[in-house]
């Protein structure tokens, strides 16, 4: 069998799935049948090798959860560990007799090499093994399971509630999301996990010493009643074997146990190799280094002291901060000729001709950065923030009906270092201030604590909220509050203010855009429209209308044919924009109570109905002529009304007649934003409509005195 068939057979046999449970019969096996000496060198080598691959893999992994498998392989390597003490423990007992070499060679080279031979010397040196394994390093690993564990699992409902806000903003998509929430949940099955797995490893120390005590106490035993031996001579054979054994278990019991302590110290939100982290985090300062140099050469220079060892570890100190210094400056160098080279590049370009090409137009949308939020917006960085425009953008491009336009992203001197604004066609119209090295802790209405940091409000919702350090996150989260980062804030507050203004970005060529997709699949549809019917500024306006309305354009289709049907009859927007809303109205509905089939409303009393009605007449376009007074009773007989609806946990709806839904949504727009004005006529048929409060009935009668 020449060596690829031996490959075939190998992935033959992995691709069965039989492998670890054909391993944990032959670790069973190991504590019942008996081994000879030959298998059990084989056994203890390869234990020691597993310990040693096992420690590698932890300190390569950029994080715990790319070992997600080490509890389990905990568990196997100290059931493993535990099998060949009891097959080396049966061969001490059975064979001891015959001298140190009949346990095997690994047994007797650390009884003779290791410990010199000395029993006394073995059990000082195996008890200093225990002492370390069991009280400090395993002691402490399991701690830090635990407490991590804890924390993991109270801080799932904040990382929870961060990932649906953004995917809400459309700063990731559906995929991520759910790959995040994944990860979550192994990150907390993980440390959950390593809590339990922490004690097997205690356990398996305990299992050392004991072990230890009934090697030493039944070979005493048999080697002077069976086997006749001298009092000193069982002393010396079975004492070096029984040390010998436990050291080649306590060897990998110790190595599994820095492994363990390695895995569940690191840091979770920190990717890089833990070799790149010692070095960026302890030797990234030379000050660090040089002030270490400065005290060990004063040591080296006091009479009596080891001064060549001193000095040299001052001299290889101060050595290493001199270089650190000196590649940190000429990095620092290096931007600063980058920097210089770009002015004068743009020196040289406005000492050029003037010409049309300088005259720039206005950005439908711009984001402009102080300059310590630039590295936010270098990909060379680490900047996120470009990535989540795209997001967004293509979020909100599916979400509305239309390509929302690119985010012009420039730097502004004018702007506070940490300041940012959110430009639409050239007006400010979002500002705020972030810090890019903290992360903001928002207040969602309901938390278990305060958070060290910097009091602020969340500039999208005006939230209160606190800019924390990224090492608190997960304090913070498990207090309730939602952890975002900089990149996240900026992102969020891009993401309300192209919603709030998306009717302003929806302009002529636009338009022309979905009428030309349209046309693909409908060409007769759009060619009977626009413009024989409708001249394209209309349907501009109409579209615009719902925007403002916040109702989406998604559904083309409907909206032309809506229009076609009504475009011989009126030219009105208004009008339009209220025969287009009632095509629309499942849609409408829908989004606004979901698929539940009764619909809980507010009505208005028929009088005032009536009343309002009456005031459209001869009013302004879109607007209606009350009484201020009739007006304010009106709104604080609805704000008592959306406040109960809303503690019901139903969204508040103020059903009304089609002729004043428009001129009432205008009216309580800003005043009352979660309330929705509905039309009779856009109720789908298949919605039952269930009257909570009727409104209107005193107000009029006020009105009327």
């Amino acid at each position: 069998m020449d060596f690829n068939q031996i490959v075939d057979k190998l992935k033959q046999f992995k691709q069965s799935g039989l492998g670890v449970p054909i391993a944990i019969l032959a670790l069973l096996a190991m504590m019942v049948i008996p081994l000879p000496p030959f298998l059990l060198d084989v056994f203890f080598t390869f234990n020691i090798a597993l310990s040693l691959v096992v420690l590698m893999v932890t300190l390569y992994a950029k994080r715990p959860l790319d070992f997600a498998v080490f509890p389990t392989i905990i568990l196997v390597a100290t059931l493993f560990r535990l099998a060949l003490n009891i097959a080396s423990t049966r061969v001490i007992l059975l064979e001891g007799h015959n001298g140190p070499q009949a346990a095997g060679h690994v047994i007797e080279a650390f009884g003779e090499f290791v410990i010199g031979g000395n029993y006394a010397v073995g059990l000082v040196v195996f008890a200093i093994l225990v002492v370390i394994n069991f009280v400090v390093i395993t002691k402490g690993a399991g701690r830090v399971a635990e407490v991590s564990a804890r924390f993991t699992l109270d801080s799932m409902p904040g990382k929870q509630m961060a990932i649906d806000a953004d995917l809400n903003a459309g700063l990731i998509t559906q995929e991520e999301a759910q790959a995040r929430r994944q990860e979550i949940a192994a990150e907390a099955s993980f440390y959950g996990s390593m809590d339990g797995a922490s004690k097997f490893v205690r356990g398996d120390a305990i299992a050392g010493i004991v072990i230890l005590f009934i090697n030493v106490i039944g070979g005493f035993a048999i080697g002077m009643g069976q086997h006749n031996m001298h009092f000193s001579d069982a002393v010396q054979v079975y004492t070096l074997l029984t040390l010998g054994d436990g050291l080649v278990a306590q060897i990998p019991s110790l190595l599994l146990s820095t492994a363990t302590a390695i895995i569940v110290t690191r840091v979770a939100s920190d990717k890089r190799e833990i070799n790149d982290q010692l070095m960026a985090q302890m030797f990234g300062n030379p000050r660090a280094l040089s002030t270490t140099a400065g005290i060990v050469a004063i040591f080296g220079l006091i009479p009596g002291m080891p001064n060549l060892a001193f000095l040299s570890f001052a001299s290889i100190a101060g050595l290493g901060a001199y270089w650190i210094s000196k590649k940190q400056k000429e990095e620092g160098e290096k931007e600063d000729t980058e920097t210089l080279l770009t002015e004068e590049s743009e020196e040289e370009v406005s000492t050029s001709e003037l010409s049309w090409d300088d005259v720039q137009n206005v950005d439908v949308l711009g984001l402009e950065v102080g300059y310590r939020l630039i590295p936010m917006v270098d990909p060379s960085q680490n900047g996120q923030l470009l990535d989540r425009v795209k997001g967004i953008r293509r979020k909100l491009s599916q979400e509305l009906g239309f390509l929302i336009p690119s985010v012009h992203i420039r730097d502004n001197l004018d702007l506070n270092p940490n300041q940012y604004r959110i430009m639409l066609q050239g007006v400010v119209t979002g500002e705020g201030e972030v810090y890019p090295d903290k992360e903001l802790a928002i207040n969602p209405g309901q938390v278990f604590g305060e958070v060290r940091g910097i009091p602020t409000k969340d500039p999208t919702f005006g939230l209160d909220a606190v800019w924390i350090d990224p090492n608190d996150r997960e304090q913070a989260q498990a207090l309730g509050y939602t952890v975002v980062d900089a990149s996240t804030v900026v992102a969020t507050h891009l993401s309300q203010v192209i919603q709030d203004y998306a009717y302003e970005l929806l302009g002529y060529d636009e338009v022309q855009q979905l009428l030309d997709k349209v046309k693909q699949v409908s060409p007769k549809l759009v060619e009977e429209l626009v413009p024989d019917k409708l001249p394209l500024s209309i349907l501009v306006q109409v579209l615009q209308n719902l925007l403002m309305e916040k109702v989406p354009i998604r559904d083309m289709r409907t909206i032309l044919e809506a229009l076609t049907e009504k475009a011989a009859l009126t030219q009105d927007p208004m009008q339009l924009t209220q025969v287009v809303r009632e095509g629309l109205g499942r849609a409408i509905v829908q989004e606004i109570a979901g698929p539940d089939e009764e619909l809980k409303v507010i009505t208005l009393d028929p009088s005032l109905e009536q009343l309002l009605l009456q005031a459209t007449q001869g009013a302004p376009e879109g607007q209606i002529a009350i009484d201020p007074g009739l007006a304010e009773r009106l709104h604080s007989a609805l704000k008592e009304e959306v406040q109960k609806i809303e503690e019901d946990g139903h969204p508040a709806i103020l059903l009304v007649a089609p002729q004043i839904r428009a001129q009432l949504a205008r009216l309580f727009k800003y005043s009352l934003p979660s309330l929705h004005v509905l039309a009779y006529s856009e109720v789908p048929e298949n919605r039952r409509i269930s009257v909570v409060a009727n409104v209107g009935q005193n107000t009029a009668q006020g009105d009327n005195q």
